[in-house]
């Protein structure tokens, strides 16, 4: 018999991740269970929500005769990943808090503790995604630093584990795994890779997990004005523009139609609202991207050798993939160039690249193109008589 294999299995309390804990024990390895509670929260009677998901990941666990550890991350997921938020918020920005806890959190501090303190051979998670790995290819890596330098030495003969979309293309969550490190992804087990959700719940009863971040409750509000984005008017007041985002309805009280949130001001609080869900100010088919985070580490050789690639793009989990074109720039941000304009794109939210159902990483928007609106009103400009050069407003769209 061949030597037994321990994975340490993330729990939540939920059935995606109780399901790909019993699914590691019927492949006959050693599953120890590990409870992460990163957020002190309680429910309006005043019972804290984490403890309860606890108990239910130890029943599992004690169900399945498996050890069960929990951790805590509080400090470290308000240092790393709700600081951060925070300060993206007050930038006017639109940050994801699952992407940065999956990569600082669970792929960093939860498999360092799994590897180092447990003894852990791979660790596993109930996430909807899988790897170009096989299970034991996974136990045969050995950790690698990261590369120094921007890009790691092309020579060096390495096969980099790679991130696809699992079986259930609606359920998949590679999206929320873009940022995780290779090291971590390369001692990584997806149970439910090729499973559905609707299986999984066959599985299992469902146990819902649910962790909702209330950013109203730790900014101070900043009233301000719903201006309109066509002709300046002050359409009513907002209690805060952080609490508001591009493309929602503004609800903006006394108004016989919807108006929609198309730009922010967060110097003067006025928040920028127009009259139809695709407004031409919400529209825009170029962004920019920090220091890009690849997940095999390195950019394509097609991008590397020519600058461009085509590929898909998505900013939001539930979008479909987008066609792009992305360009490589030398401070190892990217430019992406949508071949149609995209509704809502914000700075703070993450720009997801893939190749067919691979996913090659992301980063973060820091700056977007102008919007179709900009652009419609700089034509009508250069279309304008001369007499019309000094109108302070331009005329409402019809």
């Amino acid at each position: 018999m061949g030597v037994i294999r321990h994975v340490v299995c993330a729990m939540s309390g939920g059935v995606d991740s109780s399901v790909s804990a019993l699914l590691l024990k019927r492949m006959g390895y050693h599953v120890t269970g590990v409870f992460m509670k990163n957020w002190d929260s309680h429910d309006e009677k005043g019972v804290c929500s984490s403890e309860r998901d606890c108990e239910d990941a130890y029943k599992v666990c004690k169900m399945l005769d498996m050890p069960f550890h929990q951790v805590s991350y509080i400090k470290e997921y308000w240092h790393e990943v709700f600081s951060n938020l925070l300060r993206e918020y007050e930038k006017g920005r639109t940050p994801n808090p699952d992407i940065m806890c999956n990569k600082h959190i669970k792929f960093k501090h939860f498999y360092q503790y799994a590897v180092n303190t447990l003894g852990a051979d791979a660790i596993a998670t109930g996430h909807y995604a899988r790897t170009s790995q096989e299970d034991e290819e996974v136990f045969q890596q050995k950790h690698v630093p990261p590369p120094r330098t921007l890009f790691r030495d092309r020579f060096e003969i390495r096969k980099p584990a790679r991130l696809y979309q699992g079986a259930d293309r609606v359920k998949d969550q590679t999206f929320f795994l873009s940022q995780i490190s290779q090291d971590a992804l390369r001692h990584t087990l997806f149970p439910l890779a090729g499973l559905t959700k609707d299986f999984v719940k066959k599985i299992a009863a469902e146990a819902s997990f649910q962790h909702v971040l209330k950013k109203k409750e730790y900014l101070e509000p900043k009233p301000g004005n719903f201006v309109s984005i066509e002709d300046g008017k002050i359409m009513g007041q907002h209690k805060g523009w952080f609490t508001l985002t591009l493309g929602q309805r503004a609800g903006i009280g006394g108004q016989e139609d919807p108006w929609f949130v198309v730009d922010k001001d967060i110097t003067t609080g006025d928040v920028f609202v127009g009259p139809t869900t695709n407004h031409p100010a919400l529209l825009r088919d170029t962004l920019q991207t920090d220091r890009f985070h690849w997940i095999a580490e390195q950019p394509p050789v097609e991008l590397v050798h020519t600058q461009m690639m085509e590929c898909h793009f998505r900013f939001n989990n539930r979008m479909p993939l987008t066609p792009c074109t992305v360009t490589l720039n030398l401070d190892g941000s990217v430019w992406v160039m949508m071949k149609e304009p995209l509704r809502a794109m914000t700075p703070g939210q993450f720009a997801v690249l893939y190749k067919g159902d691979e996913c090659l990483g992301s980063g973060k928007i820091i700056r977007l193109g102008p919007t179709k609106f900009t652009l419609q009103k700089g034509q009508n400009c250069t279309n304008c008589h001369p007499e019309d050069t000094n109108h302070q407003h331009p005329e409402p769209v019809s």
